[in-house]
């Protein structure tokens, strides 16, 4: 990485840092899936007061590279053959997304072998020597070690929750992101359930670099059905308790 590159990837962190980046992403069986929606949501994000962008595929970065002017961080999610997916897990999908307009890579920051067989380091290499950082999304202690010894710039708490390895929770996982700010050598950003402001709030006043939110700024179908699912389950306490819920005004 040269000089200027180096000076660049100090002012893209410095863009985002103490921020809000939302992550604009829609899979296949959603109404908003493609590059014309996210871009759309990207640009109201902006709007809003976001100071960055997470999308996935090189259509959708480009799409929203066209739109807006903050700091991308792209990623290009990879179906496995059970139906799982995998962050960016090769060198080539690293590339497509940073020709496409991201300036910073989330890839999956675990051990786990990797689709295709590079190597996590292998992938991290690729992505420096085209000038972009590097940001590995990890769920353990274990993970954050490994990633930065393979030359990751941030790591992130975005895996916790789903690998086998690391714990299930409703809310995000700040014992994580506690431990990992405390030890890291590089910036630690926040990620994964994160659900209100006052999380947000709480995973910076914990020492994050930045936050990046998703499904509950992105996500109609994903909130919407949470709302629904919470007025189900008053109704069904309603029935079981004879209490008429309170449709009072005021």
């Amino acid at each position: 990485m040269t000089q200027t590159q180096h000076a660049g990837n100090s002012q893209l962190l410095a863009r985002l840092g103490g921020g809000l980046v939302v992550s604009c992403q829609a899979r296949e069986d959603n109404p908003l899936h493609g590059p014309r929606f996210m871009a759309a949501l990207a640009e109201a994000a902006v709007r809003g007061g976001a100071v960055g962008i997470r999308a996935d595929g090189a259509a959708d970065v480009a799409a929203i590279r066209a739109t807006v002017d903050v700091p991308i961080i792209g990623i290009n999610k990879t179906k496995l053959p059970d139906g799982s997916l995998f962050i960016t897990p090769t060198a080539a999908s690293a590339r497509a997304v940073i020709a496409a307009g991201a300036a910073l890579v989330a890839l999956d920051g675990t051990a786990r072998p990797r689709p295709g067989g590079e190597s996590l380091a292998e992938v991290i290499r690729a992505i420096h020597a085209d000038g972009a950082l590097a940001l590995a999304d990890v769920a353990t202690d274990a993970d954050a070690r490994h990633a930065v010894e393979c030359g990751a710039d941030l790591v992130g708490t975005t895996l916790s929750g789903y690998t086998p390895d690391s714990p299930r929770q409703e809310d995000p996982d700040f014992d994580l992101l506690r431990r990992l700010v405390a030890s890291c050598p590089v910036p630690v950003f926040a990620e994964g359930r994160i659900w209100t402001r006052e999380q947000a709030a709480a995973a910076l006043a914990l020492g994050a670099a930045f936050v990046v939110v998703g499904t509950a700024i992105t996500n109609p179908m994903a909130i919407t059905a949470r709302f629904a699912a919470a007025i189900a389950a008053a109704g069904e306490r309603s029935s079981r308790t004879g209490e008429p819920l309170n449709l009072r005004k005021g």
